[in-house]
Formats: structure tokens, C-alpha cells, sequence
């Protein structure tokens, strides 16, 4: 198995290649400023105790409060972690936001849980970070299988804690409790911002078939968006399985068919392929949405797609990078293609400490200008450089950190 932190490292020295900087500096990038290891106890509903794993890498705060996510899987563990938090530290760096890096976890497979036993859980993890984390220390936020629901318990418990009435120390918070308009389809509508702006440099067509591995949040959102755009939907996966319609999928229908069946397999007028199968389609546009590791140096050579575009934080391995660099196949990396999610999140923590609720119209058009402006200037670098955009962005954050270090 690939360990994520290990790719991101790798990464980062890869962009060093390109341009140097001072060694201190990039020594100083190669640990996160704090790890935290924690033992959650859980009162189960069968009445037995329980003791689940948690954390969170506070991974550099130069630029402001750590911020990142929170997320519940059963694969979970301090490797990703830290990578995911090393990831957020440049991505804010990226979006240009005042907040650093930093990212949270729990080993656990939520769909295991009761509600209560969710609840539990999800109370016990700001317990025990509560000392740790607040407005103008460490933001956290919803991830994988995280919930504006969860926020809202977790928000409810830290002020129980603390007194704290901002309600800006969590984000992704449901609407009721602070939170902002348009949050939930952030992360699809920011890479779609990003996109509108490569598809003119690129030249891809004006209507271009698109293949998107994962259908929860932001794959979901994101499939709505193009659609509706007048792209086609060729092919899609979720945790299940995946399918294939080559005269496009109809995204409304078929999230009124997973409501009710649960998957995607099955869905009308398609047909199931293979998760790998998915991945190597022909296509204009492939957007892994998922989790880290899916295109690596096994299947780098065989992806047909005009453009990578990364909606899930990792999913490309620095071997494959390279392989699609030498092919000519430009991947919009991670840090540039979903920072729209933290971007708003941020909006959301500025609205909680001013006391203000922007419209959904407001949030937009401050994500648009944001994402249309970094991804200018990161195509415009990369042809100044002669390298590839992950590099480039990796630079572009690692120019604006260092700044803030100074």
C-alpha cells in the first residue's frame, strides 16, 4: 500500500526540484507541528464499552488557524492523516485563505454505528480535543463520511465545554447553528470554476464527456454541475460499483434512484464495469472524487482521458504524475482542483466571527473570483516554469508560506 504521507513528501520534493528553497525552511515542512493520538470511549447501546482511535495533525499554522476536516473510516490511520494535513497547509496556501493545514480522523466504519452510538462518538472526539482546537487555534470540518449533522453535535459540545458562543470553531455546520449558504456543493462547484477556466486554455470541446470516480458529496455535486452545464456524464462509481451510459447519464434520476436502491448499479439503461474499468475509459475529462491512490504507475498508461481533474485529495501517485506529464495529460492537482470546500468553510468562519450571514450568491461569486484568479496564475506559472500544475501550485503555496514564516 502506498503511504500517503511518503507520496506527499515526495511531492514536495519533487516541486523543490524545480525551485529551491531554503533548506530550514523545507526541513521545518517535513514534520507537522503537532500530532495527537486519542482513545475515545464509547458507551455502546448493547450496554458494553467501547474504545475507538482518533486524531489530529496540526500540521503548519503560518498563515492562521489550522483547518481541515474530520473523517470516519475504517482505513483510517496517522499516515493519511498527516498527509491530508500536509495537503490542507498548502491548499489554503493555494486558495490564498488566512488559515494553515490541519486534519482529523477516527477509525471507524460510521455505517457500524446507531445514531447514538454516532453521536457518542462524534461528542467524545471534541472531549478530548477540546483544549486543542477553537476559533483562532484549529478549525476542523466535515470529511469523508462526516455530516453538517456531526458538526452540529460537535459545535453543541465545545460550547457546552468552553462557553465559546461564535460558533466558528467548526465548519460545515447545518445552516440553523452558522453555517454558510452553498457549502455543500463548494468542493464540486469550486473545481468546476477551475475547470471552466482550463477548458478555454486547453481548448477541450465545448460539451466534453466526462467519466467521475465517486458519487458522494463531491463527485455528486460536481456531476450535477457539469450536467447542467451541457457536459456529458459517461460514467460514474460509488463504494459499490460502477456504470457506464454512453449518451450521458441523467445525474437527476439517478440520485432519485440511489435514494432508494441504496447503489448505483442497476440504474437504467447502463451498464456495471469495474472501478479499474472506469478509470481507463476514453473520455475528455476523468475526475477521481474518491479516496488517495487510484491512478498509480499499474494504470497511468493505459488513463485516455484529455485531463485529470482532482477532486479527491491524493488520488494520483508521484509515479503516475510523471507518466501523464511525458504523455501530455495535464492533472488539475488536489490542492488547486478542491480547495472551493475550504475556501467557503473559511467564508463560513469569517461570517461566524463578524456575525454575518452572506447569501448564497455572495458565497459564489467570492469562490469564483478566488478559484478563477489561483488558477490563472498556476496555468501561467507552469508554462514559466516548463513543469506540471501540481508542481507549479505546490511552489505557488510554498512561496506564500514561506512568506508568512518571514
Amino acid at each position: 500500500m502506498n503511504n500517503p504521507f511518503q507520496n506527499a513528501l515526495s511531492q514536495l520534493a519533487r516541486a523543490n526540484k524545480v525551485k529551491p528553497f531554503n533548506p530550514e525552511f523545507m526541513s521545518r515542512l517535513h514534520q507537522p507541528n503537532r500530532e495527537v493520538h486519542i482513545s475515545i470511549p464509547v458507551k455502546m447501546d448493547d450496554g458494553t464499552l467501547k474504545i475507538f482511535e482518533g486524531y489530529r495533525v496540526q500540521y503548519n499554522n503560518a498563515r492562521g488557524p489550522y483547518k481541515g476536516g474530520i473523517r470516519y473510516h475504517q482505513d483510517t490511520e496517522i499516515n493519511e492523516v498527516k498527509a491530508l494535513a500536509f495537503w490542507m497547509a498548502l491548499k489554503c496556501a493555494v486558495a490564498n485563505i488566512p488559515m494553515g493545514g490541519g486534519k482529523g480522523g477516527i477509525t471507524v466504519d460510521p455505517k457500524e454505528l446507531t445514531k447514538t452510538e454516532l453521536e457518542n462518538l462524534s461528542r467524545g472526539w471534541v472531549k478530548l480535543m477540546a483544549p486543542l482546537i477553537g476559533p483562532e487555534v484549529d478549525v476542523p470540518a466535515p470529511d469523508v463520511n462526516t455530516t453538517p449533522e456531526i458538526m452540529g453535535w460537535m459545535v453543541d459540545e465545545y460550547s457546552k465545554i468552553t462557553g465559546d458562543k461564535t460558533n466558528a470553531t467548526f465548519t460545515g455546520k447545518p445552516i440553523s447553528v452558522g453555517g454558510s449558504e452553498g457549502r455543500g456543493p463548494a468542493t464540486g462547484l469550486g473545481g468546476f470554476y477551475t475547470f471552466k477556466v482550463m477548458q478555454e486554455k486547453l481548448s477541450l470541446p465545448e460539451s466534453c464527456d466526462i467519466v467521475i470516480q465517486g458519487f458522494g458529496n463531491v463527485g455528486g455535486n460536481a456531476a450535477e454541475i457539469l450536467a447542467n452545464d451541457g457536459h456529458k456524464i459517461i460514467a460514474l462509481s460509488d463504494s459499490k460499483g460502477a456504470i457506464i451510459k454512453e449518451d450521458g447519464i441523467d445525474i437527476v434520476a439517478l440520485n432519485e434512484y440511489k435514494k432508494v436502491n441504496k447503489r448505483i448499479g442497476g440504474f437504467p439503461g447502463s451498464r456495471e464495469i469495474t472501478n479499474a474499468e472506469l478509470l481507463v475509459l476514453p473520455c475528455d475529462v476523468l475526475i477521481p472524487s474518491a479516496l488517495e491512490n487510484q491512478i498509480t504507475e499499474e494504470n497511468a498508461n493505459n488513463i485516455q482521458a484529455k485531463l485529470v481533474m482532482e477532486l479527491a485529495n491524493g488520488p494520483t501517485t508521484p509515479e503516475a504524475d510523471d507518466i501523464l506529464y511525458s504523455r501530455g495529460i495535464p492533472v488539475i492537482p488536489d490542492i488547486l482542483a478542491n480547495a472551493g470546500g475550504v475556501t467557503v468553510s473559511t467564508f463560513e468562519w469569517e461570517q461566524n466571527l463578524i456575525g454575518e450571514h452572506w447569501t448564497e450568491a455572495d458565497v459564489f461569486a467570492k469562490l469564483k473570483k478566488i478559484m478563477d484568479q489561483e488558477t490563472n496564475l498556476i496555468y501561467n506559472r507552469s508554462k514559466e516554469l516548463n513543469t506540471d500544475l501540481r508542481r507549479t501550485a505546490f511552489i505557488v503555496a510554498l512561496e506564500r508560506i514561506e512568506q508568512a514564516i518571514k
